[in-house]
């Protein structure tokens, strides 16, 4: 029963989106239908309006057994290697993801334990952190790509340094105020067993940062991700999520579209479960679970 009581809020939310979803469909679909029934000199039903809103083949907003069937056709029945097929062009956009979520997490854990250890770092570093965020990444990503392009660097890098620059800014925030947890009573007794830094560092502060830890990787994950769309907008990919969403809006391809934003939801959503898979592990190995 407990699975149960769990399981049912969410299937009743996500069927009243569904409902909600299928009635937009109608009223944004419907002034093309009723244009095309008055250039045709034909009379159009409520029932016949219905299901040519949820049949267009460039809808407005395409009814969701489009997008379904969209996601079906171009994953299950395309090859993996395939240019058409969306596993292909997810991994195109991991790949750079990944990359990119490697470097922000090591760049952001660097600079957390600067600012907790050295007072110059936490007054200069920290408001330039909390202040780069400010800046829009659709605005800093196209300058990002034309310096490496100009430097020689092409492919993977420009979209791994985009998302590393959305990726770090979690895992700063998250470490300092984890590696900070650490109350002045610990922190005393460390200091009465005539515990080093580096060994206050790892037997108080690191273990008792591992939860803000855990938490900002999943923030960091999905921003990440995001970069790595963003990045291939202003480079004219031929392939990833972005390069989808792009083909999409120039063709007015809106089902397409669309099954990008599910197909890239499906990802983030895969990966900050590893990471939470990856948390549970390690804090109940750690006896906090």
């Amino acid at each position: 029963m407990a699975p149960m009581r769990n399981i049912l809020p969410v299937l009743t939310v996500i069927a009243a989106i569904v409902v909600i979803w299928y009635g937009a469909a109608v009223w944004l679909n419907a002034q093309w239908v009723l244009d095309t029934a008055a250039r045709q000199d034909r009379e159009v039903g409520a029932a016949e309006l219905v299901m040519e809103t949820w049949s267009q083949d460039k809808p407005q907003l395409p009814a969701p057994h489009q997008v379904v069937t969209e996601l079906w056709q171009t994953t299950v029945e395309k090859n993996i290697t395939s240019k058409r097929s969306l596993v292909y062009h997810a991994w195109v956009t991991l790949s750079a993801t990944l990359a990119g979520f490697g470097l922000g997490t090591a760049l952001g854990f660097a600079l957390a334990v600067g600012i907790v250890y050295m007072r110059v770092m936490d007054m200069s570093v920290m408001p330039w952190v909390i202040a780069s965020q400010t800046i829009p990444i659709l605005a800093i990503a196209p300058m990002i790509i034309v310096v490496l392009n100009a430097m020689g660097l092409s492919g993977l890098l420009p979209k791994a340094m985009i998302s590393m620059y959305l990726s770090f800014f979690p895992v700063v925030v998250g470490m300092v105020k984890g590696l900070r947890a650490p109350s002045r009573m610990q922190l005393d007794q460390m200091r009465t067993w005539n515990a080093s830094k580096t060994q206050e560092f790892f037997k108080l502060r690191l273990p008792s940062s591992m939860p803000y830890f855990f938490t900002s990787l999943k923030i960091a994950m999905a921003a990440s991700l995001v970069g790595a769309i963003v990045g291939e907008l202003p480079t004219g990919a031929v392939a990833g999520l972005g390069a989808r969403l792009l083909a999409g809006s120039y063709y007015g391809q809106t089902i397409q579209i669309w099954s990008a934003l599910f197909m890239a939801a499906a990802v983030a959503a895969a990966m900050v479960g590893l990471i939470g898979f990856v948390q549970r592990l390690t804090l109940k190995r750690m006896g906090m679970n």
